[in-house]
């Protein structure tokens, strides 16, 4: 067992088989040594877990930051495939963008974000860190609440 693997399983986390596309794309694209993995909803055994927006009225942050963890946890399963099994193969990560459905004047969408940047911390340390992009949008598809999409360099 690799030192990730070891630590997803301290952690608790199970990844699962990577998600199939739910349309026209495919899951990941490798070019070089960088591997860009679609965006990821928040789903288990392909349904949307969380779904909603976030502010008032709708879902909290900390709802939201949850979404986005599952969302990292579908995009690491899909990056685990890209490189042939083994997230060891994982130089860093590289950047990652998160989309959160919010509600008109919702500007938490960091704090959403960090659900997603925790965790990548937490799994890979310093490979983890990486730039990031918080988007707020009114609607994702399947209506999830939060949508992640990972880079990262790989050997």
């Amino acid at each position: 067992m690799g030192e990730i693997d070891a630590t997803l399983q301290r952690l608790g986390v199970q990844l699962p088989a990577a998600p199939k596309p739910v349309a026209a794309y495919v899951p990941f694209v490798r070019t070089g040594n960088l591997v860009f993995v679609s965006g990821q909803l928040p789903s288990q055994e392909g349904k949307v877990q969380v779904s909603g927006v976030v502010g008032a009225g709708g879902l909290s942050v900390e709802e939201g930051a949850r979404a986005a963890r599952l969302c990292v946890i579908n995009a690491l399963a899909v990056l685990k495939e890209a490189c042939g099994g083994d997230l060891e193969r994982v130089v860093r990560i590289v950047r990652i963008g998160v989309f959160v459905a919010s509600t008109e004047g919702f500007t938490e969408q960091p704090k959403v974000a960090n659900g997603a940047s925790e965790l990548l911390v937490e799994i890979f340390g310093d490979k983890g860190r990486h730039a990031r992009a918080a988007v707020g949008v009114n609607t994702l598809p399947l209506g999830a609440a939060v949508e992640v999409e990972i880079m990262a360099e790989v050997l």
